[in-house]
């Protein structure tokens, strides 16, 4: 299992909120520099898959600072977004960003865990995540509390980041993750080890099938893998 900070005793989910913290207030910029932007399309795209099903109710898990429960409640009327993440600080910045946008009727965000959540069953159409499912401490189990809380008929879409497999895109991508991102990472936020923790954490995750195998396997009971910019990321749409 990969861990933010090595040398630190605590769990993989105190260590994911520890780091989340620490690097709230850089967040949003590091993303659109760190991704060219690209993450914004990333997130336009799930949206468009997502609003296929006409949610009205939605829950979005690892919300962070909110970015995809803006971008849905923006395209699909008359959806509501519940978002929750470990981390107070990055929930902060969610709810200044919620209130700018003048979006406090259709959004709300709160602390939570997604591996263990207060809803009761069936409570959702849909559940969104992303980037957030390579941070589970154990993903069987976050898999299965999402599975639990979405209605019947209702459905997962997860963006996460995947590993591209051919020439040259392969090599461009492993020397941008492994050496530029931490570097950059390094000048901009207090903590650089959480742009260490990265790449280790994209790498260890299992992208593309083996993702499906596990979302099958908690009960979704149609699965389908969408690769993003020649597989930098992966758009994962799970239907119960």
């Amino acid at each position: 299992m990969t861990i933010p900070y090595t040398n630190s005793k605590s769990s993989k989910k105190q260590q994911v909120a520890s780091m989340f913290n620490s690097i709230a207030h850089s967040y949003d910029l590091l993303n659109r520099i760190l991704s060219f932007g690209i993450d914004i399309i990333w997130r336009k795209r799930a949206v468009r898959v997502l609003k296929k099903y006409q949610p009205q109710i939605i829950l979005d898990i690892a919300t962070g600072t909110g970015d995809f429960a803006l971008a849905i409640v923006k395209k699909i009327p008359l959806s509501k977004v519940i978002g929750i993440d470990i981390s107070e600080n990055m929930l902060e910045k969610a709810k200044q960003k919620i209130a700018r946008k003048k979006m406090n009727d259709r959004i709300g965000v709160e602390l939570g865990d997604s591996e263990k959540m207060k809803f009761a069953d069936a409570s959702f159409d849909a559940i969104t995540v992303a980037f957030g499912v390579r941070n589970f401490e154990n993903l069987d189990t976050g898999l299965f509390e999402m599975y639990r809380v979405i209605k019947p008929g209702g459905v997962a879409v997860i963006l996460e980041f995947s590993k591209p497999e051919h020439f040259p895109i392969k090599q461009l991508y492993f020397f941008y993750f492994n050496t530029i991102v931490p570097a950059i990472g390094k000048l901009f936020s207090k903590d650089s080890r959480a742009y260490n923790y990265l790449p280790e954490s994209v790498d260890a995750f299992p992208y593309g099938d083996a993702f499906l195998e596990h979302a099958t396997h908690v009960g979704f009971a149609k699965t389908k893998h969408i690769q993003l910019s020649f597989g930098i990321a992966s758009l994962y749409v799970c239907e119960k």
